[in-house]
């Protein structure tokens, strides 16, 4: 029998935390809260998380950084948590790599849904049981969403679990427009609270990663939104 899914839990407000890590273990969560970012950085090791809340305001280390320090060895799923709302914040937080982002005060239904909505997105073990093989494989790029991997170059790229399902949706219909609400709708889901400005910053991210060759290239519909060419 598969254990609990362990939610990291991380904020400088205790009491937040631990009405948080109530309304999780309702859920029959496994949760562990610490409530500084080197303490973060620390029991993520330690304690392997399925997915980390992380308050962004943290004293020390800050959550923007932590965030950065994960991501450079590892695709976990995080949440970021802040009382902050401007949009700079949320795009930030989006392009180091963060998974969703929850503003406070929160809904407690809300959170539970966005925790649970990025836990079935990432479920690279369970997809690679599954029936069947979600691959689409191009001139110099496999993506490959059965055991979450992309090949580029002949190389494995590292990139979070949406990237990914970003990518290969895109890839999967070739030359075909895909608006950002649809996008929004098929990789986030309508669970998802957020903008559009969302999918620009994962199409950003992906550029950086796998750059355009003469054969295939992510290419922006003005207006409109974005397709996967093939040239």
């Amino acid at each position: 029998m598969a254990g609990k899914q362990k939610i990291l839990i991380v904020d400088d407000d205790n009491n937040i935390a631990e009405l948080i890590s109530l309304y999780l273990l309702k859920e029959c969560f496994d949760t562990k809260i610490v409530n500084d970012g080197e303490s973060a950085l620390k029991e993520f090791k330690n304690y392997q998380p399925n997915l980390i809340l992380l308050d962004l305001m943290l004293p020390g280390i800050d959550g923007y950084q932590v965030c950065r320090e994960i991501r450079t060895g590892s695709n976990v799923p995080i949440i970021m948590l802040s009382a902050k709302g401007e949009v700079f914040d949320k795009v930030l937080g989006l392009e180091l790599g963060a998974d969703d982002y929850i503003m406070k005060p929160f809904d407690s239904k809300e959170l539970v849904a966005r925790v649970k909505a990025v836990l079935r997105r990432y479920q690279p073990v369970k997809q690679e049981t599954a029936p069947g093989i979600k691959c689409v494989e191009y001139p110099d790029l496999i993506i490959n969403q059965t055991n979450y991997s992309v090949i580029y170059l002949g190389q494995n790229i590292e990139m979070p679990p949406k990237e990914l399902e970003l990518l290969y949706f895109l890839a999967s219909s070739p030359n075909q427009v895909f608006t950002r609400e649809q996008l929004l709708d098929h990789i986030w889901g309508y669970e998802y609270i957020g903008d559009t400005r969302t999918v620009d910053v994962h199409v950003k991210r992906l550029r950086e990663k796998i750059r355009d060759n003469d054969h295939w290239g992510i290419s922006t519909v003005w207006g409109i939104g974005y397709k996967f060419e093939l040239k």
